[in-house]
């Protein structure tokens, strides 16, 4: 990607809260990742430490169970997490591109905070309603900026695109605790009529600012709408959690890492 692309869409993302990239993950790259996913959820690669979470059944977010983990194979998991432990989940975090991306919007320490995969199965998925990624829920010293979600799978907005709601990110927190945004917020901001929705192709990449207000619907689609989102961070940022020992982030774009 030529430096002048990239820093066009740095400038977008800092005015808007998101941008597009464009198709930079190659096809073949984009297939191997699309089925390593498959064989993630299928239970035929298996990694300690991952983190699962099955989908509803009735499309409804408050519907979603946690702490239930692997529930054996499955397509219809909603998210997996720690998928660098994956080789090539772990190429494309430690991609070049995203080493210059996270250089100019972050700096040149840069830790994970998660890297994930986003499921909604054919004809499945769930509604997730507006929400921010950051706040006291997130445990650490200050939120993250920057997340880079790219499609394994063509995602069109009947299969449960992302949608924005633009330039939401200049005005902080929704509220301290982070996560869903109240209704009442959503109401007063006069959301609805000023949804972007950013429906992507296979390999196409979104910047993401966490406190961005972002969204999806569920997949009506008969294919599967599979996304992999990771969130960079400064290597500062410090875990505040006490109950359990401070979580320890992995970094990126070391000599080890590629």
């Amino acid at each position: 990607m030529l430096a002048e692309d990239l820093a066009t869409a740095i400038a977008h993302y800092r005015e808007h809260g998101y941008a597009r990239l464009g198709k930079v993950c190659p096809d073949e790259q984009i297939e191997g990742l699309r089925a390593r996913a498959d064989e993630v959820m299928l239970g035929e690669v298996v990694y300690p430490g991952l983190f699962f979470q099955h989908d509803t059944t009735t499309g409804a977010y408050y519907d979603l169970t946690y702490g239930k983990g692997w529930q054996g194979p499955s397509l219809a998991y909603r998210k997996i997490e720690k998928l660098e432990k994956d080789p090539l989940f772990s190429a494309w975090v430690n991609d070049a591109i995203f080493r210059q991306l996270t250089a100019a919007v972050i700096g040149p320490d840069v830790v994970l905070y998660r890297a994930l995969l986003m499921n909604k199965g054919a004809q499945g998925g769930t509604h997730l309603p507006f929400h921010q990624d950051g706040g006291k829920f997130w445990g650490l010293d200050r939120d993250p900026q920057l997340q880079v979600w790219t499609a394994l799978d063509d995602a069109p907005e009947d299969a449960g695109c992302v949608e924005v709601l633009p330039g939401s990110h200049r005005d902080g927190l929704a509220t301290p605790m982070g996560g869903v945004v109240p209704t009442e917020k959503v109401a007063a901001a006069d959301a609805e009529p000023r949804v972007v929705k950013l429906p992507a192709k296979a390999g196409e990449v979104l910047l993401i600012h966490n406190h961005l207000w972002h969204r999806s619907g569920v997949n009506t689609t008969g294919q599967p709408r599979k996304a992999f989102t990771v969130c960079y961070m400064d290597a500062a940022t410090r875990c505040l959690r006490t109950k359990k020992a401070p979580r320890q982030f992995v970094r990126v774009f070391t000599s080890a890492s590629g």
